[in-house]
């Protein structure tokens, strides 16, 4: 059996995630950070931690080996959406540099995390660049897609090349559009989420049509998203094996589509730590290796 980090779809083995008591904390700390990091309404913390238990019990049934990000007081409650702040590679974990400024801090606390776990680092991203986990996707074990977004600058997108390529790597740019501008929480990972080496979830009217033909050129299947779907993050959803899928409930014309495509989908109450924060499972996790 082999093991890669290159993937988005195959068995997912190990995962870090930052539990929502490790990054809400308290109701006075949502209550303090929410409206400043442009979140839709304050999460209740109660709901908030019950709803991640399930998210993360769903994981721990799975065998996935789950470790998690501590509390730190150098981040926001956005560190829950750990996805971001690195990206993981075969070669070693490439930190990165956020895009918004509230959450400069995430990579540093992900990198003091990954020293002391002895896991190895690539490199790191540095200003000007911006880079950020949620606009990069692996298609196949040799080629990363990585957007061209608000968050993710020409910069960083260079220096990830040169980290990455030489390790024979192609890095495939995707050019994203305005959409709601600088503040809004807009990822390549928003339109795109593969889940079998020939299966995607994909919006198609934010999708540049160089990049969604070359997913086609490929040999993708795309399940379109509904627009009535898109904001509720039908379009985020995390493979945690190849069609063994989980999003967020109340979707349920992409969980049909997904299910008429022989896929098991799982889906989780999501309310305080996805819908309000704008990040879904995608968001929530940073996967590392998967086996195959």
């Amino acid at each position: 059996m082999g093991t890669t980090y290159h993937s988005e779809y195959k068995k997912l083995e190990s995962v870090f995630i930052k539990p929502a008591i490790n990054a809400f904390i308290s109701d006075v700390n949502l209550g303090n950070q929410w409206q400043k990091l442009n979140y839709l309404s304050c999460p209740d913390f109660k709901k908030g931690l019950a709803e991640y238990y399930l998210f993360q019990k769903y994981l721990l049934a799975n065998n996935v080996k789950v470790e998690q990000f501590p509390i730190n007081e150098n981040v926001q409650i956005d560190s829950i959406y750990c996805r971001d702040a690195s990206i993981a590679t075969n070669f070693g974990m490439i930190i990165c540099y956020m895009g918004k400024d509230e959450r400069i801090n995430e990579p540093q606390s992900h990198l003091e995390i990954y020293k002391e776990h002895s896991i190895p680092i690539l490199g790191i991203i540095e200003a000007p660049g911006t880079l950020e986990g949620g606009d990069i996707a692996w298609l196949d074990e040799k080629t990363l897609a990585v957007g061209h977004t608000y968050r993710t600058n020409h910069e960083g997108i260079a220096q990830l090349k040169a980290l990455i390529e030489p390790k024979g790597v192609r890095v495939i740019v995707a050019e994203l559009p305005h959409y709601k501008g600088k503040n809004d929480v807009f990822h390549l990972m928003s339109i795109l989420s593969p889940v079998d080496k020939d299966l995607a979830v994909v919006y198609s009217p934010l999708m540049p049509i160089k990049f969604r033909n070359e997913l086609i050129k490929r040999g993708y299947e795309l399940i379109e998203v509904p627009d009535e779907e898109f904001e509720s993050m039908g379009c985020n959803v995390l493979a945690i094996a190849p069609r063994k899928c989980i999003m967020v409930n109340g979707n349920p014309k992409t969980q049909k589509s997904l299910e008429l495509a022989g896929c098991e989908v799982t889906a989780y109450k999501g309310e305080e730590i996805s819908i309000k924060g704008g990040g879904g499972p995608t968001c929530l996790t940073r996967p590392l290796k998967r086996s195959y």
